[in-house]
Protein backbone atom coordinates (compact mmCIF):
# COMPACT_ATOMS: atom_id res chain seq x y z
CA UNK A 1 0.00 0.00 0.00
CA UNK A 2 1.33 3.43 -0.88
CA UNK A 3 2.61 5.62 1.91
CA UNK A 4 1.58 8.77 0.10
CA UNK A 5 -1.90 10.22 0.64
CA UNK A 6 -4.35 9.32 -2.11
CA UNK A 7 -6.87 11.67 -3.72
CA UNK A 8 -9.81 10.55 -5.84
CA UNK A 9 -10.95 13.21 -8.31
CA UNK A 10 -14.10 12.94 -10.42
CA UNK A 11 -14.36 14.93 -13.62
CA UNK A 12 -10.58 14.73 -13.74
CA UNK A 13 -10.05 14.95 -17.48
CA UNK A 14 -10.73 18.64 -18.08
CA UNK A 15 -11.39 22.07 -16.56
CA UNK A 16 -11.26 22.55 -12.81
CA UNK A 17 -10.83 18.82 -12.19
CA UNK A 18 -7.76 18.57 -14.41
CA UNK A 19 -6.16 21.63 -12.81
CA UNK A 20 -6.85 20.24 -9.34
CA UNK A 21 -5.12 17.01 -10.31
CA UNK A 22 -2.04 18.95 -11.34
CA UNK A 23 -1.98 20.78 -8.01
CA UNK A 24 -2.48 17.62 -5.98
CA UNK A 25 0.24 15.78 -7.86
CA UNK A 26 2.62 18.69 -7.33
CA UNK A 27 1.90 18.41 -3.60
CA UNK A 28 2.87 14.73 -3.65
CA UNK A 29 -0.53 13.02 -3.58
CA UNK A 30 -1.18 9.85 -5.50
CA UNK A 31 -4.32 10.07 -7.61
CA UNK A 32 -7.34 8.09 -8.70
CA UNK A 33 -8.55 9.76 -11.89
CA UNK A 34 -12.25 9.35 -12.68
CA UNK A 35 -14.05 10.57 -15.81
CA UNK A 36 -15.77 9.08 -18.85
CA UNK A 37 -12.95 9.50 -21.36
CA UNK A 38 -10.23 6.90 -20.85
CA UNK A 39 -7.73 8.29 -23.41
CA UNK A 40 -7.74 11.75 -21.76
CA UNK A 41 -7.31 10.16 -18.32
CA UNK A 42 -4.39 8.04 -19.48
CA UNK A 43 -2.70 11.07 -21.02
CA UNK A 44 -3.15 12.98 -17.77
CA UNK A 45 -1.87 10.05 -15.70
CA UNK A 46 1.28 9.89 -17.83
CA UNK A 47 1.77 13.66 -17.54
CA UNK A 48 1.44 13.68 -13.75
CA UNK A 49 3.62 10.62 -13.20
CA UNK A 50 6.29 12.02 -15.47
CA UNK A 51 6.26 15.46 -13.86
CA UNK A 52 5.97 14.46 -10.20
CA UNK A 53 6.67 10.74 -9.86
CA UNK A 54 3.30 10.04 -8.28
CA UNK A 55 1.04 7.08 -8.99
CA UNK A 56 -2.03 7.95 -11.04
CA UNK A 57 -4.68 5.26 -11.34
CA UNK A 58 -7.16 5.54 -14.22
CA UNK A 59 -10.80 4.58 -13.52
CA UNK A 60 -13.07 5.41 -16.48
CA UNK A 61 -16.66 5.74 -15.25
CA UNK A 62 -19.91 7.40 -16.22
CA UNK A 63 -21.40 8.80 -13.02
CA UNK A 64 -24.80 9.05 -14.71
CA UNK A 65 -24.95 5.29 -14.12
CA UNK A 66 -26.30 4.62 -10.61
CA UNK A 67 -23.91 1.66 -10.18
CA UNK A 68 -20.79 3.69 -10.96
CA UNK A 69 -19.95 4.92 -7.41
CA UNK A 70 -20.02 1.39 -6.00
CA UNK A 71 -17.84 0.18 -8.88
CA UNK A 72 -15.34 2.97 -8.16
CA UNK A 73 -15.20 2.01 -4.49
CA UNK A 74 -14.68 -1.66 -5.39
CA UNK A 75 -11.88 -0.75 -7.80
CA UNK A 76 -10.11 1.30 -5.12
CA UNK A 77 -10.42 -1.58 -2.65
CA UNK A 78 -8.99 -4.00 -5.22
CA UNK A 79 -6.02 -1.67 -5.66
CA UNK A 80 -5.53 -1.50 -1.88
CA UNK A 81 -6.14 2.24 -1.83
CA UNK A 82 -7.44 4.23 1.12
CA UNK A 83 -8.85 7.57 -0.04
CA UNK A 84 -7.56 10.51 2.01
CA UNK A 85 -9.06 13.25 -0.18
CA UNK A 86 -12.28 12.92 -2.15
CA UNK A 87 -12.88 15.59 -4.78
CA UNK A 88 -16.44 15.55 -6.09
CA UNK A 89 -15.93 17.74 -9.13
CA UNK A 90 -17.88 15.98 -11.89
CA UNK A 91 -21.00 17.79 -12.99
CA UNK A 92 -22.82 19.30 -15.93
CA UNK A 93 -25.60 21.74 -16.71
CA UNK A 94 -28.18 22.60 -19.34
CA UNK A 95 -29.70 25.80 -20.66
CA UNK A 96 -33.31 26.52 -21.58
CA UNK A 97 -36.83 26.42 -20.18
CA UNK A 98 -37.32 23.21 -18.21
CA UNK A 99 -40.50 22.34 -20.12
CA UNK A 100 -38.50 22.32 -23.36
CA UNK A 101 -35.46 20.37 -22.17
CA UNK A 102 -34.88 16.64 -22.50
CA UNK A 103 -36.16 15.06 -19.28
CA UNK A 104 -33.69 12.18 -19.41
CA UNK A 105 -30.87 14.69 -19.51
CA UNK A 106 -32.21 16.58 -16.51
CA UNK A 107 -32.54 13.36 -14.52
CA UNK A 108 -29.01 12.35 -15.51
CA UNK A 109 -27.82 15.73 -14.24
CA UNK A 110 -29.35 15.05 -10.84
CA UNK A 111 -27.68 11.63 -10.82
CA UNK A 112 -24.23 13.08 -11.57
CA UNK A 113 -24.40 16.36 -9.66
CA UNK A 114 -26.20 15.05 -6.57
CA UNK A 115 -26.69 11.29 -6.27
CA UNK A 116 -23.16 10.26 -7.30
CA UNK A 117 -21.65 12.93 -5.05
CA UNK A 118 -23.65 11.67 -2.06
CA UNK A 119 -22.87 8.04 -2.87
CA UNK A 120 -19.12 8.55 -3.22
CA UNK A 121 -18.98 10.61 -0.04
CA UNK A 122 -21.03 8.02 1.81
CA UNK A 123 -18.69 5.27 0.64
CA UNK A 124 -15.37 6.92 1.48
CA UNK A 125 -16.23 9.17 4.44
CA UNK A 126 -16.62 6.42 7.08
CA UNK A 127 -13.05 5.26 6.43
CA UNK A 128 -11.76 8.79 6.88
CA UNK A 129 -13.65 9.15 10.15
CA UNK A 130 -12.30 5.82 11.39
CA UNK A 131 -8.74 6.92 10.58
CA UNK A 132 -9.44 10.37 12.09
CA UNK A 133 -8.08 12.15 9.03
CA UNK A 134 -9.30 13.10 5.60
CA UNK A 135 -10.82 15.80 3.47
CA UNK A 136 -13.77 16.09 1.11
CA UNK A 137 -13.94 18.84 -1.50
CA UNK A 138 -17.30 19.31 -3.19
CA UNK A 139 -17.35 21.65 -6.18
CA UNK A 140 -20.67 23.51 -6.13
CA UNK A 141 -21.25 26.93 -7.69
CA UNK A 142 -22.42 30.43 -6.93
CA UNK A 143 -25.56 29.12 -8.66
CA UNK A 144 -26.36 27.38 -5.37
CA UNK A 145 -27.31 30.61 -3.63
CA UNK A 146 -30.49 31.44 -5.59
CA UNK A 147 -33.04 29.96 -8.01
CA UNK A 148 -31.88 29.89 -11.63
CA UNK A 149 -34.52 30.15 -14.35
CA UNK A 150 -33.32 28.65 -17.65
CA UNK A 151 -30.83 26.54 -15.69
CA UNK A 152 -33.36 25.42 -13.09
CA UNK A 153 -32.14 21.88 -12.48
CA UNK A 154 -28.47 22.84 -12.42
CA UNK A 155 -29.00 25.64 -9.90
CA UNK A 156 -31.09 23.32 -7.72
CA UNK A 157 -28.42 20.60 -7.74
CA UNK A 158 -25.80 23.09 -6.62
CA UNK A 159 -28.08 24.40 -3.87
CA UNK A 160 -28.30 20.82 -2.61
CA UNK A 161 -24.51 20.40 -2.70
CA UNK A 162 -24.02 23.65 -0.77
CA UNK A 163 -26.58 22.90 1.93
CA UNK A 164 -25.61 19.25 2.31
CA UNK A 165 -21.87 19.98 2.46
CA UNK A 166 -22.30 22.61 5.17
CA UNK A 167 -24.41 20.25 7.26
CA UNK A 168 -21.95 17.35 6.98
CA UNK A 169 -19.04 19.65 7.77
CA UNK A 170 -20.68 20.65 11.06
CA UNK A 171 -21.40 17.03 11.94
CA UNK A 172 -17.71 16.21 11.45
CA UNK A 173 -16.36 18.94 13.73
CA UNK A 174 -13.59 17.52 15.90
CA UNK A 175 -13.37 14.29 13.89
CA UNK A 176 -10.16 15.12 12.02
CA UNK A 177 -12.12 15.16 8.75
CA UNK A 178 -13.19 18.32 6.95
CA UNK A 179 -15.69 19.03 4.18
CA UNK A 180 -15.20 22.05 1.94
CA UNK A 181 -17.83 23.30 -0.48
CA UNK A 182 -16.22 25.42 -3.17
CA UNK A 183 -18.40 27.79 -5.17
CA UNK A 184 -16.91 29.20 -8.37
CA UNK A 185 -18.69 31.56 -10.70
CA UNK A 186 -18.36 31.55 -14.49
CA UNK A 187 -15.19 29.62 -15.33
CA UNK A 188 -13.30 28.97 -18.55
CA UNK A 189 -13.90 25.29 -19.28
CA UNK A 190 -15.85 22.96 -21.53
CA UNK A 191 -18.79 23.25 -19.13
CA UNK A 192 -20.41 26.33 -20.68
CA UNK A 193 -20.32 25.04 -24.24
CA UNK A 194 -21.63 21.63 -23.15
CA UNK A 195 -24.43 23.26 -21.16
CA UNK A 196 -25.29 25.56 -24.04
CA UNK A 197 -24.96 28.77 -22.03
CA UNK A 198 -21.63 30.03 -23.35
CA UNK A 199 -23.54 32.66 -25.37
CA UNK A 200 -25.68 33.89 -22.47
CA UNK A 201 -25.10 37.17 -20.64
CA UNK A 202 -23.66 35.22 -17.70
CA UNK A 203 -20.62 34.40 -19.82
CA UNK A 204 -20.70 37.33 -22.25
CA UNK A 205 -20.97 40.19 -19.72
CA UNK A 206 -17.89 39.17 -17.73
CA UNK A 207 -14.56 37.50 -18.29
CA UNK A 208 -14.79 33.99 -16.88
CA UNK A 209 -12.16 32.96 -14.35
CA UNK A 210 -9.48 30.54 -15.45
CA UNK A 211 -9.86 26.94 -14.35
CA UNK A 212 -6.33 27.06 -12.93
CA UNK A 213 -7.15 30.03 -10.67
CA UNK A 214 -10.38 28.42 -9.48
CA UNK A 215 -8.62 25.13 -8.74
CA UNK A 216 -5.86 26.87 -6.78
CA UNK A 217 -8.44 28.72 -4.69
CA UNK A 218 -10.36 25.50 -4.04
CA UNK A 219 -7.24 23.59 -2.97
CA UNK A 220 -6.14 26.36 -0.59
CA UNK A 221 -9.60 26.41 0.98
CA UNK A 222 -9.58 22.64 1.34
CA UNK A 223 -6.17 22.58 3.03
CA UNK A 224 -7.41 25.31 5.39
CA UNK A 225 -10.51 23.28 6.23
CA UNK A 226 -12.95 26.01 5.15
CA UNK A 227 -16.58 24.93 5.06
CA UNK A 228 -17.61 27.24 2.21
CA UNK A 229 -15.29 29.11 -0.12
CA UNK A 230 -16.44 31.41 -2.93
CA UNK A 231 -14.03 32.25 -5.70
CA UNK A 232 -13.76 35.92 -6.66
CA UNK A 233 -14.63 39.08 -4.77
CA UNK A 234 -17.66 39.97 -6.89
CA UNK A 235 -18.99 36.43 -6.59
CA UNK A 236 -18.53 36.53 -2.82
CA UNK A 237 -20.33 39.87 -2.57
CA UNK A 238 -23.17 38.62 -4.73
CA UNK A 239 -23.57 35.41 -2.75
CA UNK A 240 -23.51 37.22 0.58
CA UNK A 241 -26.08 39.84 -0.46
CA UNK A 242 -28.57 37.60 -2.26
CA UNK A 243 -30.18 36.74 1.07
CA UNK A 244 -31.04 40.40 1.67
CA UNK A 245 -33.11 40.87 -1.48
CA UNK A 246 -36.50 39.30 -2.29
CA UNK A 247 -36.05 35.86 -3.84
CA UNK A 248 -38.14 36.97 -6.81
CA UNK A 249 -35.54 39.67 -7.54
CA UNK A 250 -32.67 37.22 -7.28
CA UNK A 251 -34.48 34.80 -9.59
CA UNK A 252 -35.24 37.59 -12.08
CA UNK A 253 -31.54 38.56 -12.21
CA UNK A 254 -30.55 34.92 -12.80
CA UNK A 255 -33.17 34.64 -15.53
CA UNK A 256 -31.74 37.71 -17.28
CA UNK A 257 -28.24 36.24 -17.15
CA UNK A 258 -29.22 32.71 -18.22
CA UNK A 259 -31.88 33.39 -20.84
CA UNK A 260 -30.92 31.64 -24.10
Amino acid sequence: MTTRPVALVTGASSGIGLELCRLLAADGLDLVLVARGEPALRALAAELHGAHGIAAHVLPADLARPDAPAEIQAACAALGLEIDLLVNNAGFGSNGAFSELDLAGELAMIQVNVAALVALTGQFLPGMVARKRGRVLNIASTAGFQPGPYMATYYATKAFVLSWSEAIAIELKGSGVTVTCHCPGATESAFAAAAGNDKTRLFQDQKPASAADVAAHAWRATKAGQRVAIHGLLNAVGASTVGFVPRAWAAAIAARLNRP
